[in-house]
């Protein structure tokens, strides 16, 4: 296969102001988001924040310890007649409610922008700015931007570095030899102040006295800027090839570049302590063979031979949905469901997401980029441990809304919910796929049977039916369910056998002991409700699909995500397709439209499959920029990017029991024309 041709047919590119679409660069770990300019120059351009964040720049609002577990407000819910606390929402300690939602959370480091100066030396504004050409060159992850001030040309390219968090800015421009292009940077106040998210997403650029910024001179044409807030620090270098650095405000610092040239060149590196700085050329170097081996290793596929009309755009949304996991979601944690676009739910990420964001990296022969995020289970085992202790229950019981620090936050939904549970476990065996040896399974094992022995624990046993329960209390996936009210929620029925089985499997394959309660429970779980031959979104719920029918029509995901073993197919065919004709999918979410094409592709019709990947939905919507549009708040939603790359890489190459066809979740009419190789049959 050309990977080169079918990637560089799918660049972005923009020839005017996308509001909703700026591009990125970043590596996992670090990512910077750019207007038109090619830096941050217009944010007042875009209905979005352009940010500049990382895995390590978390900040806590007056400290670590303003407020701890002793402040959370705990809600009481009777389990078969034990009592379960649950840190919901209260109706007092609305202080320490809202911070610890809020805390940590996740820093905009700092915005880097051009200034450009109009003729009378006044400082130019967006509509004497014009967007000429923006290109994303996905092979090389570089931002090439042209844009015309006053009508001179200026042309600016933007990198990242893929292994360290620094990016380089090329200039090209007669406004250098004129002064009237300089460069600075500027930071804004940590605080959350808000108490809802999205209010709480674009940074506060007053209140100057809640923040430091030391300056201190490296060298002629070097300074290092010593950030911080309460009791958090971090660093940023900066280098240039020619010019002067002054401060120009209390947290803002200007270089202002020679004026016997028309070319510049910067890097800025940020870190929690003396980050590394390279030379503006090293770091495109370095981008260019990194996002070029990236590309060639790894699964690709080609949809230029369809007759289908809506190829395109989906071989488009593939290509740029594999750059966007891999910058936004491919570090060391799972990432927040906007990445390192900007903030959402103040920064911290939902472990019941991982999946969604992570689980395609091995599908499409990259488990190494998921392998990256596992170990921090390892690292907040102790608190998940202490948090199923605190219920009542034995193993790790995984939080839903966390941060850095692995704790849970309080949320009147995020305490109940279950389906987060069983995930590290199908992310340790996708692990184990890619890698079966027995170091996978030995660095892993803790994880798969301290969440196994948690979910043994959850289910109770019904003497009556004699059979294991789910709930209540619990909230199922599709989140408008009650707490109180929720008993076995098909989905997480399915996913609580399949999690236990892989455990069991795991121990076999350690030839180490295995709790006998996994066997136990997995092989009695209650049936999957049903009623009128459609399955419910849980026993308690008759009306599923008139009054409950909008959220997640998470009941599919029993047959397609998972591999169905207690559903029967007609059954699900029928729940199928009343989702399709009775669902409000302008209440869905990004993740649920690839969720049902997997639910279809194991139930032989790829026609519907591919409908539901390109079902014309608000939630469905792919920016020019790649990202998922959700609503106005949430224009970027990782999950819905990731969810699709794993539907299609299922529908490619198949499944665990799919049929012996060429790509089996396509439609077999010769309509697809569909190409490919690396991608791996493991769901």
């Amino acid at each position: 296969m050309n990977r080169k041709r079918i990637v560089q047919r799918n660049h972005p590119v923009l020839t005017k102001v996308q509001p909703l679409s700026p591009l990125s660069v970043g590596n996992g770990e670090f990512a910077f988001s750019a207007d038109f300019t090619g830096l941050q120059t217009f944010p007042e351009s875009y209905d979005v924040p352009l940010g500049t964040q990382s895995n390590w720049g978390w900040h806590y609002t007056g400290g670590p310890d303003r407020y701890g577990d002793g402040d959370i407000a705990y809600q009481a819910f009777d389990a078969y007649g034990r009592t379960i606390q649950y840190a919901m929402k209260p109706e007092d300690k609305e202080d320490a409610y809202h911070w610890l939602r809020q805390n940590p959370h996740r820093l905009q480091l700092g915005r880097i922008a051009f200034r450009l100066l109009k003729d009378n030396g006044q400082e130019g504004p967006s509509k004497d700015t014009i967007p000429v050409r923006q290109e994303l060159n996905l092979w090389e992850g570089i931002i090439r931007s042209e844009f015309r001030f006053e009508d001179v040309p200026v042309l600016v390219t933007t990198s990242c570095h893929p292994e360290t968090d620094q990016i380089g800015v090329k200039v090209v421009s007669p406004l250098l030899r004129e002064g009237r292009l300089q460069v600075f940077i500027r930071f804004p106040a940590p605080d959350v102040t808000a108490n809802g998210w999205a209010s709480a997403t674009f940074p506060d650029w007053g209140n100057p006295d809640r923040h430091g910024t030391k300056l201190t001179r490296l060298s002629e044409r070097e300074v290092l800027l010593s950030r911080s807030m309460d009791q958090d620090r971090y660093e940023v270098k900066w280098a240039w090839d020619a010019g002067e650095w002054k401060q120009t405000d209390t947290h803002e610092f200007t270089l202002y570049p020679a004026r016997d040239r028309d070319e510049l060149a910067f890097s800025a590196a940020f870190g929690q302590a003396a980050p590394m700085i390279q030379p503006a050329d090293e770091i495109e170097e370095a981008s260019r063979i990194h996002w070029e081996s990236f590309w060639m290793h790894g699964g690709a596929i080609d949809f230029s031979g369809s007759e289908d009309s809506r190829a395109s755009e989906l071989e488009r949304r593939v290509v740029l949905s594999q750059f966007l996991a891999a910058v936004h979601s491919g570090g060391s944690m799972p990432p927040q469901e906007t990445g390192y676009m900007y903030n959402s739910w103040f920064g911290k990420f939902h472990l019941e997401m991982h999946w969604w964001h992570a689980a395609h990296f091995p599908l499409w022969g990259r488990a190494g980029i998921l392998a990256r995020s596992m170990d921090w289970y390892d690292s907040i085992l102790p608190l998940a441990r202490d948090l199923a202790r605190s219920q009542g229950y034995e193993g790790a019981r995984w939080p839903k809304m966390v941060g850095i620090d692995g704790k849970q936050s309080p949320s009147p939904v995020a305490p109940g919910l279950i389906w987060q549970q069983p995930h590290p476990i199908a992310l340790c065996e996708l692990c184990y796929k890619a890698d079966p040896r027995p170091e996978t399974l030995e660095r892993y094992k803790a994880i798969v049977f301290e969440s196994a022995d948690f979910m043994a624990s959850f289910a109770h046993w019904d003497e009556s039916k004699h059979e294991y329960v789910l709930g209540p209390p619990l909230i199922p996936a599709q989140e408008c369910h009650k707490v109180q009210d929720s008993l076995n929620p098909p989905y997480e029925l399915e996913y609580w056998k399949y999690g236990l089985e892989i455990a069991a499997a795991w121990a076999d394959r350690l030839q180490t002991p295995k709790n006998p309660k996994w066997a136990e429970v997995s092989s009695a779980m209650a049936a999957p409700p049903q009623q009128d031959g459609v399955y419910l979104a849980h026993a308690n719920c008759p009306d599923t699909f008139t009054n409950k029918n909008h959220d997640h029509p998470s009941m599919l995901g029993a047959l397609g995500i998972l591999p169905g073993t207690m559903i029967d197919r007609e059954t699900m065919r029928r729940t199928l397709l009343k989702v399709r004709d009775a669902w409000e999918w302008d209440s869905a979410w990004g993740w649920d439209f690839p969720m049902c094409a997997m639910t279809a592709a194991r139930l032989g019709n790829g026609g519907l499959a591919v409908d539901f990947l390109l079902m014309e939905a608000t939630k469905n919507t792919y920016l020019p920029n790649g990202h998922n549009y959700q609503r106005p708040g949430l224009s970027a939603y990782l999950p819905g990017n990731g969810g699709l790359l794993a539907a299609v890489a299922m529908m490619a190459c198949g499944w665990d029991g799919a049929p012996d066809r060429p790509s089996p979740g396509f439609p077999q009419d010769g309509s697809w024309s569909v190409k490919w190789e690396g991608l791996k049959p493991w769901l």
